[in-house]
């Protein structure tokens, strides 16, 4: 029991730190588009800027669009990603409707260039920080993570893909105007994010030196369900032979990795690289539990 609740308190304070960080997120991208790119009547990408168009052309509230056309995207991450990852996400996409519904956003600027850009900026902002909590704000990303595994194409390139369909669409019913402002705003959101998260591409390369490797890679196969590779290693210090476990896994499920690591060793030590591309292996879910 004693050594229970010290684990218990560090699980408790992650989780609270990955809805602070989601609670950042969403702050950022209600401010980006409530101040910036509703006024101006421009769009953002993928399922806000869907949201955002069919809102603009069927008058429909924009807070329930966003959660009405998420929704599949949310049931799709979890069988794809986890529970935790889809509560997440639920709660970020439920709380910026909130936000946009109930607060009232005071307009920051009448240039549209400045509302492209900073609009773009504060929703890249947000959507980065959600995805460094755990979760997402748009679901589009889940959908191309998921359309990647199937395709040559990066995650990156479809993500950009579908937003040349909705910026399309855009221009038609909009005019080409606002669609090539919401082209820089989504620009912007692009650059943003990829700062915040050191790239935009689908995987990411995990190394995890433990004391307690056997039960570690017992949980990585049966949980994650992804390949592990073990390296021979040797401490620098003590010289002492040492088991490092490799596995990639998608950008997404970082949170949930790092999760059933600790879980097994609150002392791992991990290294996460960003990888640009990962072909063939067990890189994909062998089940959706």
């Amino acid at each position: 029991m004693t050594a229970a609740r010290p684990r218990l308190a560090v699980r408790v304070l992650r989780e609270l730190n990955a809805y602070g960080t989601i609670a950042a997120g969403v702050a950022l991208a209600s401010l980006g588009i409530g101040s910036f790119l509703l006024p101006a009547h421009f769009i953002d990408g993928g399922c806000t800027g869907v949201s955002m168009l069919l809102a603009n052309l069927l008058n429909v509230p924009l807070p329930l669009l966003l959660v009405v056309i998420n929704g599949p995207f949310i049931v799709i991450g979890y069988r794809h990603v986890g529970g935790r990852f889809a509560m997440r996400s639920t709660v970020a996409i439920v709380a910026i409707a909130l936000a946009l519904a109930l607060v009232p956003f005071p307009v920051a600027t009448t240039d549209k260039l400045l509302a492209a850009a900073f609009g773009g900026f504060f929703v890249g902002a947000g959507v980065g920080l959600a995805i460094r909590g755990g979760g997402v704000l748009d679901g589009t990303e889940i959908l191309a993570v998921l359309l990647s595994k199937k395709s040559p194409a990066t995650v990156g390139e479809v993500v950009l893909g579908l937003n040349v369909v909705i910026f399309g669409t855009a221009a038609f019913f909009l005019g080409v105007e606002p669609a090539l402002y919401s082209g820089l705003t989504y620009f912007a959101g692009s650059k943003t994010i990829d700062f915040l998260l050191h790239g935009i591409e689908a995987y990411n390369a995990v190394l995890v030196v433990s004391q307690k490797s056997d039960d570690v890679r017992a949980a990585i196969l049966s949980e994650i369900g992804r390949g592990v590779t073990i390296l021979s290693g040797k401490g620098g210090y003590t010289k002492a032979e040492q088991e490092v476990l490799f596995c990639v896994v998608t950008r997404l499920e970082i949170t949930r990795f790092e999760a059933v690591v600790r879980a097994q060793d609150d002392n791992a030590f991990l290294v996460i690289l960003p990888v640009l591309e990962a072909i063939g292996g067990v890189v994909k879910q062998r089940n959706f539990q």
